[in-house]
C-alpha cells in the first residue's frame, strides 16, 4: 500500500514540475513514505532524517503512517522536516508545499470528510504488474496493531470508481492487478463485496491476473471462497494472517476468532482450490504468551503447512493495549522463538518450492533480473521467479509478457528457469 501511495503523491505533484529522481542528494524535495507498524520501521525514518540533515538541503516531507501517528514529535526530533502529512490528505501536497515553503513545519494529519481518491489525477506509471488500493483502513482495533489509529475507520472505494482506474492500468499496460486494503477482504464498495469486484474485474480485456492483499479471518466470505473456485483470473494465492495457534492469546490479541475457526476456513478454501497456496502472518512473543502457548502455534503451522509467511517479534506500539500489559516476554525469548518459527515456515516454504522442479508453469515477466539476459516475475503462486534467456536481446523482447518457464532449481524464497519458448515469438527479438 505504501508503494501504491507514493507512486500516488508522484502523480499529484506531476502537474507542479516534479520528477522523479532516483539520488536524494539531487532532489529538491525528498518525501519519506513511512509505515509505523513496528518499532524498528519508524526508528529508520529518524536516522534516514538524520542522513538528510545537511546545509542547503532539499525540502523533507514525511508521509505516511508515522507522520500520522507522531505529527508534531517528528518536528521536534527532526527540526529539518519542512512538512508533515498523513496518508489521508496527500492529494493536498502541492498547496502543503507551497504552506511549506512560507513557513517551516506544517502539519496536516486530518481525517478528511471527502477521501482522497476523488483529487487525484489517473495513474500515471504503466507497468505489467500494478498496484489498486481499493480499500483503506481498519475497524477490528487488535490489540498489538496502530492501523486503526493511523488509517482509520474502514472505507471501501465505489466499485465504478475502482473499476474505471483498473481500465486505466490495463490500458497502461498491466496484466497483473493486486487489489489493496488494510482489511481488503471487508471491502463493500459494490454487491457482493471483494467477490463481486473481482467478478467484474474479471470481464476487463486483457487484465489477465488478479490478487488481492491483506485479508482477515473474519471477512473471508462464502462468496469470496467460491470466487477462488470460479474464476481462473484470480490467481491461487491467499494471504490470510493469524498472527497465533493459541486461543489464549487470540483473545489477547483481540483477533476476534479462535484457532479452529480459521482452520476451518483454510479447508474451505483448499476445498475451493486445491492447489491454492497459503500465505500468513506470525507473531511471536506477544504479551502473556508462554512456552505452551508458542508450541501451539508451531503444531497450528505444521498442519496448515504454508508457502510462504512473515514473521516478526512483538513490537510495542504506543497507544496500543497490548503496549500496556504487564506481563511483557523478555527479548532473548523472542528472539529464540523467532528463530525456531522461522526454521520450520523456511523448511515448509522450501518444500513448496521444490515441487515445481522440472515443471513448467507461467511467469509474468515484470522486471529486469541482476544479470544480463534474465528477467524476474512471478507464478501464480506468488512465488519470485528469476528467467534466464540466451542474452539481454531476447530477454526484452519478453518483458511484459506471461511465459512458460520451464523450473530448474528451487531456493527458499525463489524459483529459476529458463522459458519453453512459443514457437511464434521465435525472432521476435
Amino acid at each position: 500500500m505504501n508503494v501504491y501511495d507514493s507512486d500516488r503523491m508522484a502523480d499529484v505533484l506531476a502537474p507542479e514540475g516534479y520528477a522523479r529522481t532516483d539520488d536524494a542528494d539531487d532532489a529538491d524535495l525528498v518525501i519519506l513514505n513511512t509505515c509505523h507498524i513496528r518499532e524498528k520501521a519508524a526508528e529508520k525514518v529518524y536516522s534516514e532524517l538524520g542522513r538528510l540533515r545537511r546545509k542547503d538541503g532539499p525540502v523533507i516531507a514525511v508521509a505516511g503512517c508515522v507522520a500520522q501517528a507522531e505529527g508534531e514529535e517528528v518536528l521536534r526530533r527532526a527540526p529539518n522536516v519542512d512538512l508533515v502529512v498523513g496518508p489521508q490528505t496527500y492529494h493536498r501536497l502541492p498547496q502543503l508545499l507551497r504552506d511549506a515553503a512560507r513557513k517551516r513545519g506544517v502539519v496536516d494529519t486530518d481525517f478528511p470528510a471527502e477521501t482522497k481518491f476523488g483529487d487525484m489525477p489517473p495513474p500515471a506509471l504503466g507497468g505489467p504488474a500494478a498496484f489498486l488500493t481499493i480499500q483503506e483502513g481498519c475497524d477490528k482495533f487488535c490489540a498489538f496493531c496502530v492501523v486503526p489509529y493511523t488509517r482509520g475507520a474502514e472505507y471501501s472505494r465505489p466499485g465504478d470508481e475502482v473499476i474505471e482506474e483498473a481500465r486505466g492500468l490495463v490500458a497502461a499496460g498491466a496484466r497483473e492487478i493486486t487489489l489493496l486494503g488494510q482489511n481488503v477482504n471487508a471491502y463493500h464498495g459494490c454487491d457482493d463485496g471483494l467477490a463481486g469486484l473481482i467478478r467484474m474485474l474479471d470481464e476487463i480485456d486483457g487484465l489477465d491476473r488478479i490478487r488481492y492483499t491483506t485479508s482477515h479471518p473474519r471477512d473471508m466470505s462464502d462468496a469470496l471462497i467460491a470466487a477462488h473456485a470460479e474464476i481462473p483470473s484470480l490467481m491461487p494465492y491467499l494471504h490470510l494472517p493469524v498472527q497465533s495457534g493459541s486461543d489464549g492469546i487470540l483473545k489477547r490479541m483481540n483477533r476476534q476468532h479462535a484457532a479452529a475457526d480459521y482452520e476451518e476456513i483454510i479447508v474451505r478454501i483448499r476445498a475451493a482450490r486445491p492447489d491454492i497456496a497459503l500465505s500468513s502472518d506470525f507473531i511471536v512473543g506477544h504479551p502473556g504468551e508462554s512456552d505452551a502457548d508458542f508450541e501451539e502455534t508451531l503444531a497450528l503451522i505444521e498442519r496448515v503447512r504454508y508457502a510462504q509467511a512473515y514473521s516478526f517479534k512483538y513490537s510495542p506500539r504506543p497507544g496500543t493495549p497490548a503496549a500496556e500489559a504487564d506481563d511483557q516476554v523478555p527479548e532473548p525469548v523472542k528472539a529464540e522463538r523467532l528463530a525456531r518459527l522461522q526454521e520450520l515456515l523456511n523448511r515448509h516454504q522450501l518444500e513448496f518450492n521444490d515441487q515445481f522442479v522440472g515443471r513448467d508453469m507461467a511467469v509474468l515477466l515484470d522486471r529486469a533480473g541482476r544479470r544480463d539476459g534474465q528477467l524476474a516475475g512471478r507464478s501464480p503462486y506468488n512465488q519470485a521467479v528469476h528467467v534466464t534467456f540466451s542474452g539481454a536481446e531476447e530477454a526484452r523482447a519478453f518483458l511484459g509478457r506471461i511465459v512458460t518457464v520451464r523450473i530448474a532449481e528451487a531456493k527458499p524464497n525463489s524459483l529459476s528457469g529458463t522459458p519453453v519458448v512459443d514457437p511464434a515469438m521465435e525472432g521476435a527479438a
